[in-house]
């Protein structure tokens, strides 16, 4: 290769004419009068850096040199490098994609992925361009011809390996990887050359001793897995790769096998045995000693160096042995492949082996050299495998296919790669709600998160600063949440709201239409936010699917649970809502900590809590779960038939407790320590007078009418009162405010 880089097709010739190509007729690269031949050579560099130079208009040379001084300017390679594809080297710059009009591969190739030939264009380049002979000190600049430090490898690519180009549904491009230019996945890889000269050295050769000039091939990776000679590491080499180390002339060379006959051996040139006198014989192993399969496994670099099984078989023999090989190296699995098959041809190949003896004439043949060994009319090739040294040479021998060394890669085997996974920071709600299990302790709060990708697990930190974070919880299931898609206004309670239409957007999961008695089991309901903090509880018994992730909720039960005061008027589109399902996890908080603020980051359990992947939030947790419900069926009642006097005013307890839907008690349970009451009476929003009760009932007398409103309440008069129950942990419960016309 170095010697065609000055030289060659493109330096001493060229094809006319694709039939030239094909026939190989060359045509010597020649100037005519001007006798300036390296005009016409697009690789003769040096002639055209070093020499003046002439325009030729018309055909005519001008008697004029161009501004051009020689030597005036260092040449840099922009773009140095061949396509990982058979016979590559012919036409480095064609590229293959069968999606551009400028799809090529390289003249005489047959189209196979070869990373090897692809490495040592790049090395023949270098190391010729590095030579001192090959480029020139310039008489005008302090510098070399070829500035080989700022040549430009072609390709490297940014996108990291093997991502590209396993994920093909991300980049489209990542298929034209496999016989590309580029050299991401590959220049890290070891030449076969490199690797045993390396391994040599290990054992003390010296340099002038080895000889791996024979050796072609590269590998991706190679691992000595245990306590093991040199010797013991190159012959897994050589049997991998097919090669053979000979000791000739006091230098160990490593020859790879396959090559073309050196030299042809007729029967008159043996010498006569010494038993019967026989010159030749030839030996024919049993099929049955053979392999009918061979399976070898090997590394894959491109999914993280897992494991890959290959295999080659023969059909029609008379053997059922398979043979198993494990190989510490990571190599494609179709280059795999070829070389598995290759050695078990070679196998087949070598049952056949001769003994003979040559004169000393043949001293020239060594070693694995290849002879055309003509018997009976027939020329068979065989490679050398030992050769013995007295007044003959005994010479043994295995026969050789040579096809077996020229095979087609195995089809191509895609990685399976997971994508790169980044985290961002969850979608996080903390929402403070009526009790909605018996597990759950009803002053706990509950959060609700999601994330896409979701990591597997969420921690849940707290902290009363800036610092000091302590792990609460963890997160494991992925909550349901979305948006509303319009307004959804104030509708009946107690009853089904027919009239209003909840559109929901749901980022995950899903709903589906459930039966009244299933609804009043719980199922579908959702915890809709009317305002900051302020959540109504929703449930929908029919469902409609009508778009992606988009529903139509109709026949609605409004203000579950005790919030129907949390009604918007209405609830603006846009809304965040939440499944209330298994996914939501509670926050283990002490009842000490309700009304205490506090910041809250959540994020991936993996990552430490300092991280940009948390999210952060201020939350001071309320225990809306021991907050007594607001009172229903409030009413009056004169003390006198005809009205004036006192005025008693009646309602309904309910309890928060989840207990309280059962039909079999009298009365619900009360759910508080005590029962008590606060009845406020109300002038529009001024407070007019506060009573309190400890039931569900509460006079307003004449008295107190008259030093409210300067007289007594008449029939026909409206009266606003605001009544809420009362709690000895958390105060006031939710007021229901209502105007009485008396």
């Amino acid at each position: 290769m170095q010697t065609n880089i000055a030289g060659g097709e493109g330096f001493d010739w060229f094809c006319a004419t694709e039939a030239d190509q094909a026939a190989q007729i060359r045509t010597p690269i020649s100037d005519g009068a001007h006798d300036k031949p390296w005009v016409f050579r697009p690789k003769d560099l040096r002639s055209w850096w070093s020499n003046r130079h002439f325009d030729r208009p018309g055909g005519m040379e001008s008697a004029t040199p161009t501004a051009w001084l020689p030597q005036s300017k260092p040449i840099r390679f922009t773009e140095l490098g061949c396509p990982a594809i058979d016979r590559g080297t012919n036409q480095p710059n064609v590229f293959y994609d069968p999606k551009s009009s400028e799809s090529f591969v390289p003249y005489f190739s047959r189209g196979w992925r070869d990373d090897a030939i692809q490495r040592a264009y790049l090395e023949a380049t270098y190391l010729f361009w590095g030579k001192p002979a090959n480029n020139p000190v310039s008489t005008e600049y302090a510098g070399r011809m070829v500035e080989v430090g700022e040549c430009a490898a072609w390709t490297w690519d940014a996108r990291p390996y093997p991502f590209i180009p396993a994920l093909s549904e991300v980049w489209t491009d990542g298929a034209n990887w496999r016989l590309g230019h580029w050299l991401a996945g590959r220049l890290g890889a070891v030449s076969l050359a490199a690797l045993v000269r390396h391994l040599c050295r290990r054992a003390g050769l010296p340099e002038a001793r080895i000889d791996v000039s024979g050796l072609w091939g590269a590998a991706e990776g190679y691992a000595i897995t245990a306590l093991e000679s040199p010797r013991a590491s190159i012959t897994t080499l050589a049997r991998h790769f097919g090669f053979d180390a000979v000791e000739s002339e006091g230098v160990i060379r490593f020859i790879m096998r396959g090559r073309a006959p050196v030299a042809t051996i007729a029967h008159d040139d043996l010498v006569a045995g010494n038993t019967g006198g026989e010159a030749i014989e030839l030996t024919r192993a049993q099929e049955t000693e053979l392999p009918q399969a061979l399976k070898w496994q090997v590394a894959r670099a491109d999914e993280d160096y897992d494991a890959a099984l290959v295999e080659a078989s023969r059909i029609t023999v008379d053997t059922s042995r398979i043979a198993s090989e494990s190989f510490p190296m990571a190599v494609p699995p179709e280059e795999a492949e070829r070389r598995c098959r290759r050695a078990l041809q070679e196998a087949w190949a070598g049952r056949e082996s001769a003994v003979f003896r040559l004169p000393p004439t043949k001293l020239a043949l060594d070693p694995a050299d290849v002879i055309a060994l003509d018997h009976d009319g027939r020329a068979q090739q065989f490679r050398l495998t030992a050769i013995a040294d007295a007044e003959a040479r005994g010479v043994e021998a295995v026969r050789q296919d040579r096809e077996a060394y020229d095979l087609p890669p195995g089809a191509e085997r895609p990685a399976t790669l997971p994508r790169a996974v980044t985290f961002g920071p969850p979608e996080v709600i903390l929402l403070d709600l009526p009790q909605l299990r018996d597990d759950i302790p009803a002053h706990q709060p509950l959060i609700a998160a999601t994330a896409k990708p979701w990591p597997g697990a969420l921690a849940v930190y707290r902290s009363p600063g800036e610092d000091g974070f302590e792990l609460v919880t963890t997160v494991r299931r992925r909550a349901n949440l979305g948006r509303l898609v319009s307004d959804l206004w104030p509708g009946p309670t107690s009853r089904f709201d027919m009239g209003n239409v909840l559109i929901l957007d749901l980022m995950s999961g899903q709903l589906d239409s459930v039966s009244d008695l299933a609804l009043f089991g719980d199922a579908n309901a959702l915890a809709i936010e009317t305002a900051p903090g302020r959540w109504e509880i929703v449930q929908a018994g029919h469902a409609e699917l009508i778009a992606s992730g988009r529903y139509r909720l109709t026949r609605l039960l409004r203000g579950q649970r005790g919030t129907e005061q949390a009604m918007g008027n209405p609830t603006p589109a846009g809304a965040r809502a939440v499944l209330l399902n298994e996914a939501l996890t509670p926050l283990p908080i002490p009842e000490a900590d309700l009304g205490i603020p506090f910041n809250w980051r959540i994020g991936p359990a993996r990552q430490a809590v300092s991280s940009d992947t948390f999210t952060a939030i201020s939350f001071t947790p309320e225990g809306e779960g021991l907050r007594p419900f607001s009172p229903v069926h409030i009413d009056q009642q004169w003390r006198r038939p005809h009205g004036l006097g006192d005025l008693t005013l009646r309602w309904t307890r309910r309890s928060r407790s989840l207990a309280a839907d059962s039909w079999q008690g009298m009365e619900v349970p009360l759910g508080e320590e005590q029962e008590s009451y606060e009845v406020r009476i109300m002038d529009g929003a001024a407070l007019k007078r506060t009573l309190t009760s400890n039931a569900p009932s509460v006079v307003y007398s004449a008295a107190q009418q008259t030093a409210d409103w300067g007289a007594e309440l008449t029939p026909g008069d409206g009266l606003t009162v605001r009544i809420c129950q009362l709690s000895a942990r958390i105060g006031r419960g939710t007021a229901r405010t209502t105007t009485l016309y008396l």
